[in-house]
């Protein structure tokens, strides 16, 4: 008998939802907020990047996390939040990659966590619950 708590779509379905509307939170705080991508274009600017690429936050964090929730390219999806990560990481990150918080935990544990999530999503697709399942 199979157990109702061995269910791959499942699981593949409370990842996405939960990456999906965790960076979608985000992104729709840039979207109120426009000035949050002043800080970004600065640090472009910083390492000799096009400002330009600051809106690339957009296509990471609310283009991607919809993918993802919905179940549209969710392999893609998941490939933007990761690269949308790793520029998080270099951009505004770098100087905490070695730090812990007050707590003992690790600074970019947050971070960390929508960088590996959006690879698993990468390499585990949508499952079958999914507009469009891969």
């Amino acid at each position: 008998m199979r157990s109702p708590f061995h269910s791959d779509s499942l699981g593949k379905l409370i990842l996405r939802l939960t990456v999906g509307i965790l960076i979608l939170l985000h992104g729709i705080f840039k979207i109120l907020n426009p000035g949050s991508l002043d800080f970004i274009s600065k640090q472009l600017a910083g390492i000799n990047l096009p400002t330009a690429l600051a809106y690339g936050v957009y296509v990471g964090e609310v283009i991607a996390s919809l993918m993802i929730i919905l179940g549209i390219f969710s392999r893609f999806g998941g490939f933007l939040v990761f690269g949308n990560m790793l520029f998080a990481l270099v951009l505004a990150h770098r100087s905490q990659l070695l730090t812990l918080t007050s707590n003992g935990g690790w600074a970019l544990e947050l971070q960390a966590f929508y960088l590996f999530s959006g690879l698993a999503i990468l390499f585990l697709g949508s499952g079958r619950m999914a507009i469009r399942p891969d």
